[in-house]
């Protein structure tokens, strides 16, 4: 079983996820519910900063396939999340 953040990691985490685009907020708030139970990895918080460092219509891109991540974003734990966000 991955290791998971504790909750005040989770909470600092949610308020980072908050973003200035409705769409891209929809996409968040429905991974952080399908994790509600099973909780978040720290390789998932790891992925999800990450992407919370890009520009909102980069990340809408992103959620929508309109491009896949390259160069420094390129890792295993953003594809991981990526995939997950876009389920």
């Amino acid at each position: 079983m991955p290791e998971l953040i504790g909750e005040r990691e989770l909470s600092k985490l949610r308020w980072r996820c908050r973003r200035g685009l409705l769409e891209n907020d929809l996409f968040i708030e429905r991974f952080f519910t399908r994790h509600a139970d099973e909780g978040i990895s720290v390789t998932q918080a790891e992925g999800l900063t990450i992407l919370m460092d890009l520009a909102d219509n980069d990340l809408l891109d992103l959620l929508l396939r309109r491009k896949e991540p390259s160069g420094e974003i390129d890792t295993a734990a953003v594809r991981g999340v990526l995939a997950d966000l876009r389920t």
